[in-house]
């Protein structure tokens, strides 16, 4: 298991993060740091996020961490939530804001003319509760976690992948987007594992017993 980095940018609720991660993995050491030194050496990176993309951009730069979380994205296993899996992206709506480019797409905002149900009613961005989660693909992370499972979001952007297989689940709300993604030793997930309870948990068990590797 060794050592868990949670990444520290000032924005995001990572205690709820750490702890969860120090239920399902006991004999881990689970850091939340924002020394681009000890994501270094971490032997896997957990990057959570609440908040908007520029100020997200910008604090991680004023720490100095872009070059320390590219390089942990591309070397060691890698866990994006919320934010965290936005800002891997090309650029965001949200701002005008470029994001870190460790993967191909772009981060939307839910359309105001989309956003009804079908009946026709308005729905609320942001776009907060529970949702039925559509595995896509078979994945380490998905281990023991039924597809359908549902997951606790909260967020006003989705994500847009510019590459065809990095979607590794989907949502609807109203119409399906990538709530997941998955390259190499990278999964991403726009949801809030730390707030799903029994799914949530599992599915972190599931990334602190991965090799990095995508096969199932």
């Amino acid at each position: 298991m060794g050592h868990i980095a949670v990444v520290d940018y000032g924005m995001g609720n990572l205690r709820s993060v750490a702890k969860a991660l120090e239920h399902v993995a006991p004999e881990a050491r689970v850091s939340v740091t924002s020394d681009a030194g000890e994501i270094a050496q971490a032997d896997r990176v957990v990057f959570p996020g609440v908040g908007a993309m520029p100020d997200c951009i910008r604090e991680l730069d004023a720490r100095g961490l872009r070059g320390a979380l590219i390089e942990a994205a591309h070397a060691k296993p890698f866990l994006g939530i919320c934010l965290g899996m936005q800002a891997l992206f090309e650029s965001s709506e949200e701002g005008h804001a470029a994001g870190l480019g460790v993967l191909p797409g772009k981060v939307r905002l839910f359309p105001a003319a989309a956003m009804h149900d079908a009946e026709g009613q308005r729905l609320k961005v942001p776009h907060i509760g529970w949702n039925e989660v559509d595995q896509t693909v078979s994945h380490p992370l998905w281990q023991d976690i039924p597809s359908g499972s549902r997951f606790y979001f909260v967020h006003s952007y989705y994500v847009e992948p510019g590459a065809a297989g990095l979607t590794a689940a989907t949502t609807s709300y109203p119409f399906a987007f990538a709530c997941a993604v998955a390259s190499n030793n990278i999964f991403a997930v726009q949801f809030h594992p730390e707030k799903s309870q029994a799914a949530g948990l599992r599915l972190l068990a599931n990334f602190v017993a991965w090799d990095g590797t995508t096969r199932a």
